[in-house]
C-alpha cells in the first residue's frame, strides 16, 4: 500500500481473513475514520464537478440522436431451474445460482431518484424469493436502492444481506432485517458449512449517500466460489492495482463480472468507473477465464452514449484478441454455467 493518508486499519473482529495479501493489516481509514482506496484516496471535489457540467461534451450531439433499445428477455423460467447460473437484470444487478445458493447483487428494480431506468427490468421483482444472500457492494443509489430492497426483505424473510464495513444501520433501516454482515477488505462472510464461501474485496471508488457521510461506509466487491467455480463481481472501481494484488491472493477467476460503464470524461470519471479498455486490463491482470461486462446501458450517468461502453469494449477487445473470452449478456438471459 502506497496510500500516506493512512491513520489506522479496520475489519470485522467476528469475521476471518483466510487469504490476504501479504502484510495485510486490515482496511485503511485516514485521521477522520473515513475509509480510503488502497493506493487513491478519493473525496468529491465540487469544482471538479462544476467544471464537468459546464464543459461542452464531444458525445452531445450523438447521445441526443441515439435510439437506445436493448434486448430484454422476459422467460423468467431460469427462476424454477436448478442449473448453475449467472443472469443479468441490468446495471449491476445480477441473479447468481451456485450450488443451489441463490444469490442478488446491488438490487435495482426502478428509477433512481431523477435519473430514468433506460433499460426494462425482466422479472417481476415480486417472483425474487428464497434468496439466500444479497450482496450490496456500496451506498450509491444506483447499487443501494431502498424501494428495491424494501420489497425484497417482505418477501425474503430469511435473505442474508453481505456489505462492507459502516453499512449495517443502513441497510436496517430499509430492511427491517437483523441479518447482516458487514466486513473488510479481504474478509470470508460467515456462510456456515454451505457450499458457497464469499469474501469482501477491495475496489477504488467511494462512497456517500447524503453531504456528510462521504466515505463513512465501504466499498468493494465480492469473490464467490464453490468447490469448483470462483466468480468475481467487481462492484464499482477505477483501475488499480488491486486486481494483481486479487490474482496474487485467489490463484484465478473463472469469471470476472466487471463494471464498463460511466468514464467519460476519462479526466473526472477515472477515479472512481474505469473505461472498457481498463477493465479488460484488469480482466488480464485478474488471471480470469471469461469477462461479463456490467453497468452500462440501464441509467445515464456520464457524457458517454448509452450504446459505446459496449462498442468501446469489443473494439479493445479485438485489438488485445480477447473477444472469445467476452461473456456480453443480454438482460434476463441465462449464462449456464
Amino acid at each position: 500500500m502506497t496510500n500516506n493518508n493512512i491513520k489506522a486499519y479496520q475489519n470485522n473482529p467476528q469475521l476471518q481473513t483466510p487469504k490476504a495479501p501479504q502484510g495485510w493489516q486490515g482496511t485503511p481509514v485516514d485521521q477522520k475514520g473515513r475509509f480510503l482506496n488502497l493506493n487513491h484516496p478519493f473525496v468529491p471535489n465540487w469544482a471538479d464537478v462544476f467544471r464537468w457540467k459546464l464543459e461542452a461534451s464531444p458525445f452531445k450531439k450523438e447521445k441526443k440522436a441515439e435510439v437506445w433499445d436493448p434486448i430484454v428477455y422476459k422467460d423468467n423460467s431460469w427462476l424454477y431451474e436448478s442449473n448453475d447460473m449467472i443472469v443479468w437484470l441490468g446495471h449491476s444487478t445480477f441473479y447468481i445460482r451456485l450450488a443451489g445458493v441463490r444469490i442478488l447483487t446491488d438490487p435495482v428494480f426502478g428509477d433512481i431518484l431523477s435519473v430514468k431506468r433506460r433499460s426494462g427490468f425482466p422479472v417481476d421483482p415480486h417472483l425474487l424469493t428464497i434468496l439466500d444472500y444479497i450482496l450490496l457492494s456500496h451506498d450509491h443509489r444506483d447499487h443501494l436502492d431502498d424501494k428495491s430492497l424494501k420489497l425484497l426483505s417482505k418477501q425474503n424473510p430469511n435473505v442474508k444481506y453481505l456489505s462492507g464495513l459502516g453499512m449495517k444501520e443502513i441497510v436496517h433501516s430499509f430492511t427491517g432485517s437483523t441479518s447482516i454482515e458487514e466486513a473488510g477488505w479481504y474478509q470470508q462472510y460467515n456462510t456456515g458449512s454451505g457450499p458457497v464461501k464469499i469474501t469482501f474485496i477491495p475496489s477504488r471508488h467511494w462512497s456517500t449517500r447524503g453531504l456528510f457521510d462521504t466515505n463513512q461506509r465501504l466499498w468493494g466487491g465480492f469473490v464467490i466460489e464453490t468447490a469448483s467455480k470462483r466468480i468475481l463481481f467487481g462492484g464499482d472501481s477505477g483501475y488499480d492495482t488491486h486486481y494483481k494484488e486479487l490474482a496474487s491472493v485467489f490463484g484465478s477467476f473463472d469469471y470476472a463480472i466487471l463494471g464498463i460503464g460511466a468514464y467519460e470524461p476519462v479526466w473526472f470519471m477515472s477515479a472512481n468507473h474505469q473505461s472498457p479498455a481498463d477493465a479488460l486490463k484488469g480482466f488480464t491482470e485478474l488471471n480470469s477465464t471469461r469477462f461479463i461486462p456490467m453497468h452500462y446501458g440501464t441509467f445515464d450517468l456520464s457524457d458517454e452514449p448509452l450504446s459505446q461502453p459496449l462498442k468501446d469494449l469489443q473494439v479493445a477487445a479485438k485489438k488485445l484478441k480477447l473477444e472469445a473470452k467476452l461473456d456480453v449478456l443480454n438482460i434476463g438471459k441465462p449464462l449456464i454455467l
